[in-house]
Order: structure tokens, then sequence, then C-alpha cells
């Protein structure tokens, strides 16, 4: 009973009305620059270097290496070679901005300059919860997340594969995940990747939703496009960027790197190559179709040399997501990195600590766009519901960050000033009175109580907490308004597709 008294004291808004305030943050801070002019140029001229003698492979993909060579490129059996003037010509075609449509058009985010976004965990194979611990993932697990991503005021992206359905089959799995994100959510979402075929069907879905040439002036779809670090394009990855150029929707071109392993034991090293590489993706893409929207991607961290696992909130990736970061302004381009990494198993002080380490860098370098925003665990291997929820905190706190400070006559608060005596307080003066909703950033869960409180009221942790609130928030989602003759349309086309994949 305390602890019902305590939560309605606080006047917590139900998660229905806070998916209603939902607003993308404007990054009003300013920017954190690592590299000065002439060091960030000796990482591009080194990355030049890369590009026009060491080479890009093209993996398995004829029409690749021939679009390529139709460009000018110098391709020497699956080996491409770029030269600066090449680069230059096609990464200058993509937009430095530009806008992902929701089919709520509130929702439709902004993908560049100062506007930032922030998307779930992408690609766990196993979930994990306080009551049943680590597990492989359902589709029902999927669907949970992607209500979670939708009641969260911070999370502006329904994302991708927040987790694998590994209870359905493979070949046909993109399918519910797709029509997850339109179904339970009205927020922008990802298109799969794993094939031409599931590249397809994520445009035919969203067209469908919009319509071909509304997608084609702005697109309905943002899709991970990975390099398999080092040098590697493989025909996976190809096939779906031509489908997603060739349709107009934003690729994310990320080379994946972990120093020591696929890059340099070497940040600048490892700079280099990721940049030679991402240059690479971004200008085949505009060889395809120019002015398809691209992002520079980055997702670096290190190996333990020791013990050859992957390291998550070490400093030196936060060197290289300051780096990327300024590579990508460099080059006039929007910006991905992440986000809540963790190498912890649960949602522990070391989840907390890996996580800010991460995360706290790339709101200050502005990443535009924040993947693994929220659930990271187990170093990617794991999507965890707790820390989905907890995360979604921090990330409220962030937003009150990257407002900045309020310089307006309301910010002084002179009125206040002049009426507090020597010795007073302003607890109850009138701008304190019109303003206490709002002064101050304050979690929905975190605790803030004198610890004698604290204990009376059951001591429990941030865990717990959490897996509360995650019981609240499943229990009061009602899913967004869903058009019935689009809804039936999309479900006609998913289970056409089913029967045609699986013969």
């Amino acid at each position: 009973m305390v602890r019902e008294r305590r939560h309605s004291r606080r006047g917590r808004p139900s998660p229905t009305r806070q998916v209603e305030a939902i607003t993308q943050p404007l990054h009003q801070i300013p920017v954190y620059e690592l590299l000065d002019a002439s060091a960030l140029d000796k990482i591009h001229q080194v990355s030049m270097e890369i590009l026009s003698e060491v080479g890009i492979l093209f993996m398995d993909d004829p029409e690749s290496l021939a679009i390529l060579r139709e460009h000018g490129v110098r391709v020497e059996g699956e080996l491409a070679f770029f030269t600066p003037t090449q680069i230059e010509h096609y990464v200058t075609m993509a937009p430095s901005e530009f806008t992902q449509l929701a089919r709520n058009p509130a929702r439709s985010l902004v993908i560049g300059g100062k506007h930032m976004c922030f998307a779930p965990v992408y690609g766990p194979p196993f979930v994990a919860d306080r009551e049943r611990g680590r597990r492989l993932g359902t589709l029902q697990d999927f669907r949970d997340f992607v209500k979670l991503a939708y009641l969260s005021p911070y999370i502006h992206h329904s994302g991708g594969v927040i987790v694998e359905p590994t209870d359905l089959p493979t070949p046909t799995r993109h399918l519910d995940m797709l029509y997850s994100h339109i179904k339970y959510s009205d927020k922008p979402f990802m298109g799969s990747v794993m094939s031409a075929g599931n590249a397809a069907d994520s445009v035919k879905m969203v067209e469908i939703m919009f319509g071909s040439e509304a997608i084609r002036q702005q697109p309905a779809l943002i899709s991970l496009i990975n390099i398999s670090s080092p040098r590697r394009l493989d025909d996976r990855m190809l096939s779906a960027l031509k489908v997603y150029a060739r349709a107009r929707q934003a690729v994310i071109i990320t080379p994946f790197i972990l120093s020591g392993a696929m890059g340099p034991a070497a940040i600048a090293g490892t700079l280099a190559q990721q940049n030679a590489e991402a240059l690479a993706g971004i200008a085949f893409a505009q060889m395809i179709e120019p002015g398809t929207p691209v992002v520079y991607g980055s997702f670096q961290t290190n190996v333990d040399l020791q013990s050859g696992s992957p390291v998550f909130g070490s400093p030196e990736s936060q060197l290289a997501l300051y780096v990327s970061a300024q590579l990508a302004r460099r080059y006039h381009l929007p910006f991905r990195s992440g986000g809540m990494f963790a190498s912890a198993k649960i949602p522990d002080v070391q989840a907390g600590y890996e996580s800010i380490m991460t995360m706290l860098p790339a709101v200050l370098a502005r990443v535009n766009f924040v993947l693994h925003a929220a659930g990271w665990l187990d170093g990617g291997l794991t999507a965890g519901f707790e820390k989905f929820v907890l995360d979604c905190e921090v990330l409220g706190a962030f937003h009150t960050l990257l407002r900045g400070i309020d310089m307006s006559e309301n910010g002084f608060a002179m009125e206040s000033i002049r009426s507090v005596p020597p010795g007073g307080h302003h607890l109850g003066t009138p701008h304190t009175l019109r303003n206490f909703r709002t002064a101050f950033y304050r979690s929905e869960l975190f605790d803030y109580q004198p610890s004698e409180a604290w204990e009376a009221d059951g001591a429990h942790d941030a865990y717990e907490r959490a897996h509360e609130r995650l019981q609240q928030l499943l229990a009061s989602y009602e899913a967004p308004p869903l058009d019935p003759a689009l809804d039936t349309e999309l479900q006609a086309f998913v289970s056409r597709r089913k029967a045609e994949i699986s013969g």
C-alpha cells in the first residue's frame, strides 16, 4: 500500500499520455570535436591511400563490379580502387539531411543536421527479463519490444530486427517483423537486409502504405548495410543495397570494426580504414541512384587482446566515435553510431557504466541516428527488457541535456529572485508553482526518496523497479489506429509472399 501511495504522489503520467508527448530532440549544445582540421585531414588522406592503392573487395557480385567499371572505377578481380576525385564526386551527391516517413505524419523524422534520433537495439538472437532469464527470442518478444518503443517518448524510431524471432522460419520471418512494426507502432522503421528479396518485400510493404511515388520523394525505410571489415562488401549486403538505392530508400553504410581484429590495433589506423570502407559504400550507392539518402555509419570498438572478446564502453571506442562524427560532418553527411552498449549480462552497475561511456559521447558528438539506444546487453547477443526500460529513463535525461539552458525571461526567473529574501527559499513562489512540473527532468523510474523511506518501501533496486514498470507498460499498451483496408492489403501481401517463398 505504501508503494501504491508513493506512485500516486509522484503523479506518474500514463504510458499512453507519454507517447503523445514525443518530440525529436534538436542538438542545442556545443558539438565536441576531438581533432583539429589538420589531423582530420590526415585521416582523410590515409583513407584515400587505402581506397586508391589497397582497395575494397566487392565480393561475389558481378553486377556490382560492372556498375563500378561503368563509373570509371578500376577493378582488378573483385577489388575496386577509387580515386580521390571519384570519391568526392559521388559522395557529394548524397543529401546532407532527409526526412523518413512514418505512417503517423507527426512521427516522421529528420535525419541529419542538428536532429538526433534514438532507435532500439538491433539484431540479438536472445532476450532476457527478470522472471524468465535469458532465452531465444520469439515473435511475441519482438512485438513486445515494438510496443515498448512505441510507448516511450524518448525512442523516436521503431528500429529493425530488435530481436530475432527464432520461433519463425528464417526465410519468411522478415515479413512478420515488418508487419509487426506497422501494426503495433506508427513510428518509422527499418527494412530487412538479409537478401535482395527481403529488401524488395520491405519496399513493397511501404509502397502499399504510402504509394510508390511518395516513398521516392521521401524515404519510408532506412536500412543497415554492414561492411564486413576489413575492406569487404559481401553479395548479401550489396544485393540489398542495390534494391534500396534503386527505390531511393535510405541506407546506413556501416563498417563493423573491432580494433585489434577486423582493424589494426591502433585507433588512427582503424579510423582511416573505417572511413575508406564507408566512403566506398556511400559512393557506390550514388553510382546506383544519384541522390540516394545515405547515412555515414560507424560501429567501432576494440577487442581485449588478452582474451579476444569485444570490449564495450572502452575509452578507445569513445575516441573513435568523436572522430567518426567529425568525418561525417566533413563530408556533409548524416552520422550513425551507438548506443547503450554493454558487455554486462544483466542491467547491473557494469551495464550502466558501460552504456553511459558510449551514449554520452554519442550525444556530445551529435550522432544523428543512434542505433542500439535501448536494450543492449551481453555484447549485443541479448535484448534486455528491463535494460530497455532503464535506458529509456536515461534517454529522457539526455533530451533535457540537449536543450541546453533556457535564456528567456522565464529562464532567469528574476521575479522569483526579487521576491525571496536572503535566507529564504523559492519553493512557494509563483514562478516555482508555474514551472514545478517542467523545470527539471524527473525520471519516472529512478528512486529519489530518503534512505529510510526507500527501506520502508521495500528497498527495491532499479532492476526490480524496471521489471514492475515493464509489466505496467505492456499491460497499458493500446495499438495505434491502422486503416482496416490497409491492414487487409498488408496481410494479404504477407500471406502471398510466405506461400511464394515456402514454395
